[in-house]
């Protein structure tokens, strides 16, 4: 009888760690295993254990001071890790620098804007693009025919994706000059521009109003769908973590204390007490 699993090999995987089901036949884009940092002797994030599936829009929540931008900057080796494994598309980034961890897929935003203010939107969202032109130094100097079919495709490519956000026609206005939400915005257009695998944002929906938000969530939804990509936030804005966020992981002093899907995580004792605290008696 034909044996159909000789070649079969079994490898070990992290058992805490959830995907979606339909990325489970693909390996996670990201997987923490035991990741943690120390300052001094303070313990900042300990074994912090989570994958993230090819196209999963997953969130990060907890309170303030959890240790959710850590975790952000640790994935983007802003921080080097004290102990623990990160692996983006199953390659070990461990002695990665910021540059070649962007290259190599992630992309994020900031709590705190950081566009260059003075420039153009069209140009912010160049400088996203700039990983993409394969032109050198002399080329560019003496503006070459090569150098000028470049400099015309990453424009039409900074146009198409303004266009995810309707923003195409606000291309030559200083980004400065942008309403807030309208600058949260320009920074995620920023972000894809580095072609990322996995695109982090921190804190997007901060500032924005209720319409704002609700547009937000589209456009997430319409980038992991356009790009097939994954998306890792961390918001406070629990409307918008529980209607778009497929699986969530919640922070508490560093460590994790809850995995799942949104209606886990609602209904988890020890989520609700971590928020809200606990009663006193007496």
């Amino acid at each position: 009888m034909k044996r159909y699993n000789e070649d079969a090999k079994l490898v070990p995987v992290p058992s805490t760690n959830i995907i979606p089901e339909r990325d489970v036949d693909k390996s996670p884009i990201l997987e923490c295993r035991h990741l943690g940092i120390d300052f001094g002797g303070l313990t900042a994030v300990d074994e912090f254990n989570m994958a993230i599936g090819r196209t999963e829009i997953a969130g990060l929540i907890g309170p303030n001071g959890a240790g959710k931008t850590t975790v952000f900057n640790l994935l983007t080796k802003v921080y080097q890790p004290t102990r623990g494994t990160i692996l983006l598309g199953g390659m070990d980034t461990a002695g990665m620098n910021t540059v070649q961890v962007n290259h190599a897929g992630i992309a994020r935003t900031f709590q705190n804007i950081r566009l260059f203010s003075k420039l153009t939107v069209m140009e912010n969202v160049l400088i996203g693009l700039h990983s993409s032109m394969k032109y050198r130094l002399p080329t560019a100097i003496l503006r070459s025919p090569a150098y000028w079919r470049q400099e015309k495709g990453a424009r039409e490519r900074a146009l198409e994706l303004l266009s995810i956000f309707d923003m195409q026609d606000l291309a030559e206005h200083e980004a400065g000059s942008l309403p807030y939400g309208a600058q949260r915005r320009l920074e995620i257009v920023r972000a894809l521009g580095t072609n990322p695998s996995l695109l982090l944002l921190d804190e997007p929906a901060a500032g924005m109003n209720p319409s704002e938000t609700a547009e937000l969530m589209e456009n997430i939804v319409k980038i992991r769908d356009t790009f097939q990509i994954a998306v890792m936030l961390i918001e406070h804005d629990m409307s918008l973590v529980m209607n778009i966020c497929e699986g969530i992981c919640v922070l508490n002093f560093g460590r994790i204390i809850a995995k799942g899907t949104a209606k886990d995580i609602q209904n988890n004792p020890e989520v609700i007490k971590a928020y809200l605290g606990t009663r006193k008696e007496g």
